[in-house]
């Protein structure tokens, strides 16, 4: 069974650096595509970050590039993501998502592509 759990959300000041951690079980993260989504209410779910599980080739949208990194672990299972210089508007609910790897990715995959998700970490930025 597959299963996606986020950790490291918080309450920050405008300016601050959290780093979010997706630990996986039931994958092979050399398989599987790990990506990053947000959620603030009333928003549609956007889709941040993520990385290849057959190159580790990174991709991020353009509204937080820069401010964003993700990473894997691939002995620990996990899948971070360092955010800096936080900004109010950055609050939402964080979630890890995941697919299996069926072809290269130029880009990150929409929502409805993954198959797996967790069950969020709440990150508040507070001006």
């Amino acid at each position: 069974e597959v299963q996606l759990v986020e950790s490291g959300g918080g309450l920050v000041q405008a300016g601050g650096s959290l780093q979010l951690s997706c630990l996986t079980s039931g994958l092979i993260l050399d398989e599987y595509v790990i990506a990053w989504f947000r959620q603030a209410p009333g928003q549609e779910r956007e889709g941040l970050a993520c990385i290849a599980g057959s190159d580790g080739g990174t991709y991020y949208a353009d509204s937080v590039k820069g401010r964003l990194i993700i990473t894997r672990d691939t002995p620990k299972n996990t899948v971070t993501l360092q955010l800096d210089n936080l900004k109010p508007e950055d609050s939402a609910v964080y979630y890890c998502a995941a697919v299996r790897e069926r072809h290269p990715i130029r880009t990150i995959p929409r929502s409805h592509a993954y198959d797996y998700w967790g069950q969020g970490t709440q990150v508040t930025v507070s001006s």
